[in-house]
């Protein structure tokens, strides 16, 4: 080896060691999505599709980890995603409450709000039903009941959004509950058990028992495809329009390189095959609204909530 060759040799190697070692391209080990809920609901199913092809597309392991718990915050799942470090190995599926409610009910670490969406993939078919055998049939029926008889509503957290939208409706049609009750999960067994009268859940946890319940309303702008003669919240009401929506989040801190690679992902697995035949199986709407479009809909929805939150005295 010439003399040159050995200096340039020695070098390279040198400045190779000042540089220190080379930053590993991501994915380059485990990513955990976290669900905020129990299994079983649409965010999840969809959730579950996301991780099992970002495993397939980048070769490493992916898991849905689900931290159900206080509904009405703190949002276990959530603060985890806010505590993880920022680079992309710990992402959150979010519904609307954690970047709209979260920041506003005491819990230090979502207020200011940490996080960024990645996009939007998910708005739930959420209903407000009651058993088959309630004396009523929709929401006018249950206004006038409810006049002279209590009547207890289950919810899922009081400052959620789909139970904020429903006491308001109630307002806007002069009637209140006599008392309601946060759950982990409402499905057939809470309105069978008859601890409540009425409900309010996603139409995926009633779907085996929907022909023995009363579907009153649906929360939203429009009617869903299984329950199309029951009306929107929206229509009863049209200062209540609220989609309840579910979403990828990162923190905002995390690179813009890695939320790619996540959106990129993300963004295939909804418009599937396999995604749009869940859509049309359970009335819900799959589609991908990208970070920008989901910011804007963060921002309308925080106006909207605070119009209801007035309405409701909070």
């Amino acid at each position: 080896m010439s003399r040159i060759r050995k200096y340039t040799t020695a070098l390279s190697v040198a400045v190779a060691a000042l540089a220190g070692p080379a930053l590993a391209e991501y994915p380059e080990k485990p990513v955990e999505f976290i669900v905020p809920w129990p299994p079983g609901d649409l965010e999840d199913v969809l959730t579950r599709m996301i991780a099992n092809d970002f495993q397939e597309t980048y070769g490493v392991p992916a898991a849905v980890v689900n931290k159900p718990g206080g509904g009405g915050g703190p949002f276990p799942g959530a603060i985890e995603v806010a505590n993880a470090p920022a680079d992309g190995y710990t992402i959150g599926s979010f519904i609307i409450a954690v970047p709209v409610v979260g920041p506003t009910i005491g819990i230090p670490e979502l207020n200011p709000d940490p996080f960024i969406p990645l996009g939007n993939f998910l708005t739930y078919p959420f209903v407000i039903a009651a058993a088959g055998d309630a004396p009523y049939d929709d929401m006018e029926g249950l206004a006038a009941y409810a006049q002279e008889n209590d009547v207890v509503l289950g919810h899922f957290g009081a400052p959620l959004v789909p139970t904020q939208v429903t006491l308001a409706l109630a307002s806007e049609m002069g009637f209140s509950y006599a008392s309601d009750a946060p759950f982990d999960a409402l499905d057939c067994n809470t309105l069978a058990s008859g601890d409540v009268d009425v409900i309010n859940t996603t139409l995926q946890l009633i779907l085996p028992c929907l022909d023995n319940v009363k579907v009153l309303a649906s929360i939203g702008d429009q009617r869903i495809s299984l329950t199309p003669d029951t009306p929107t919240v929206a229509e009863l009401a049209p200062t209540l329009d609220v989609a309840l929506w579910n979403g990828l989040f990162v923190h905002k801190d995390t690179p813009v390189d890695v939320q790619e690679k996540i959106i990129a992902v993300a963004r295939e697995t909804v418009m599937s095959e396999e995604a749009q035949k869940l859509a049309a199986e359970t009335g819900a709407l799959v589609y991908w609204q990208d970070a920008d479009a989901a910011a804007d809909q963060i921002a309308k929805d925080i106006e909207t909530l605070g119009t209801i939150g007035q309405m409701l005295g909070n």
